[in-house]
């Protein structure tokens, strides 16, 4: 691996995933990924979520290569343009009206980041009040606004000071948590002795992605949904990496039934891995003057043209089919693994093509990531400790390649819970 010092030399000492993963990638086709010594990898990463179609997916990228030959326009600000407006003519037909929600639309800039922080920016400014609800476990971006609101100290480490204007409540199922922490808190926040600041927003995520796949229920969502309402707060929902079909539907939120004031969607919303990020504004809060908030790359024209062609892939209903066959088939095989090996797994976690398991210790996660890899499996681990297995497999990866996938990372885990097994019982 020659390309080793190049990379050390020339880049910041902030890179992180090629740490764990060292090799020089020159190719990719759908659920594989190819580096440059010719090593086939299964990929169960997909780009942390951005690639749920796979990689150089055949109709998103005819439909890019097609813009490009025919000299469309790149970036434009947000001038109007033929690439945006096929856009938002598809994101509203497609994914809009059918299910009954009436959102505008605001291109924020290229990460989900970018969509948070005009969530929160947006949110203080209609209400004219500061503090926001965030959870344990949350991750939101690493900007300061966004970093406000997310949980994780080793991403807070060092800002701690420059980190306020935040209320931090427990997330469905934290230590127990559920509705009634949500209903003493709003009694909290109502009574003048509460000590609660008034709530410009509460920002949540329906699973928590980087957290660890804590999945909250329909019921504590709805509850949420209520104490929002019932403090004048806005609701946010960080779809950013359970959104665009993750969960099973295209968002996360709607087999819970509520209606969010703003959703912040990215990752997969380009379809191709192109950076893109996306605000839905609930009309009646769209108070934004205009010029507001901006930024140059608010109009990826790339990325509409991508988005726009992995959109007309939901336009009917054999996709969800497809997603819901592979999702009960990680199901299945989630339920299996954690009988067989119940000293080195703990429980199966997330919910449809967002999901893993929990190890008992996060050397052993550690351990069994390593082990995928020498079995060409590109995976990440997530968790406050980094003790989860992350399964991010692209929602429409060949059966027979997911059935490999999932093969390597079984032999992987009893190649650990073997070793495990080994070791002296410390509690004997």
């Amino acid at each position: 691996m020659n390309h080793l010092a190049d990379f050390a030399d020339s880049e910041s000492e902030v890179r992180y995933y090629c740490r764990q993963i060292p090799n020089l990638f020159v190719k990719a086709n759908g659920s594989l990924v190819w580096d440059a010594e010719g090593t086939e990898f299964i990929d169960f990463l997909a780009g942390c979520g951005a690639l749920n179609y796979g990689h150089n997916h055949p109709k998103i990228k005819s439909a890019l290569l097609d813009y490009l030959h025919a000299d469309g326009i790149g970036c434009a600000l947000d001038l109007h343009t033929g690439a945006k407006l096929a856009f938002i003519r598809a994101f509203r037909d497609i994914v809009l009206s059918p299910a009954g929600m009436n959102y505008r639309m605001q291109f924020t800039g290229p990460t989900g980041a970018n969509a948070v922080e005009a969530a929160l920016k947006l949110a203080r400014k209609h209400t004219g009040r500061t503090n926001i609800v965030a959870f344990t476990n949350a991750f939101h971006g690493m900007s300061l606004g966004a970093l406000s609101a997310t949980g994780s100290n080793r991403a807070r480490e060092g800002l701690q000071g420059c980190l306020d204007g935040v209320v931090r409540l427990a997330f469905d199922g934290y230590h127990g948590a559920g509705p009634s922490d949500l209903e003493r808190f709003a009694a909290m926040a109502e009574d003048p002795s509460g000590g609660i600041d008034p709530i410009a927003a509460i920002i949540v995520e329906t699973v928590q992605g980087e957290g660890g796949l804590n999945l909250a229920s329909k019921e504590w969502l709805r509850s949420l949904r209520e104490v929002a309402t019932r403090l004048g707060a806005l609701l946010i929902v960080d779809d950013i990496q359970a959104g665009c079909g993750r969960s099973g539907r295209f968002f996360s939120f709607q087999d819970a039934a509520i209606a969010p004031d703003m959703v912040c969607l990215a990752k997969s919303l380009s379809g191709g891995g192109l950076p893109m990020s996306l605000l839905l504004i609930d009309p009646s809060i769209d108070t934004w003057r205009p010029g507001e908030h901006n930024g140059t790359f608010r109009g990826n024209n790339l990325a509409f043209v991508t988005a726009r062609a992995a959109l007309e892939l939901w336009s009917g209903s054999d996709f969800l089919a497809e997603i819901a066959i592979r999702s009960a088939m990680l199901d299945r095989w989630l339920k299996d693994l954690c009988v067989r090996y119940p000293r080195t797994i703990t429980r199966k976690k997330g919910i449809g093509m967002m999901a893993g398991f929990e190890c008992c210790s996060p050397a052993l996660a550690r351990d069994i990531s390593q082990e995928a890899f020498k079995r060409r499996l590109l995976l990440e681990l997530c968790g406050p400790r980094d003790e989860v297995v992350k399964i991010l497999a692209p929602l429409n990866i060949d059966l027979s390649v997911f059935r490999e996938g999932l093969t390597r990372l079984a032999a992987a885990v009893d190649a650990v819970a073997l070793e495990d097994a080994k070791k002296p019982d410390l509690a004997a």
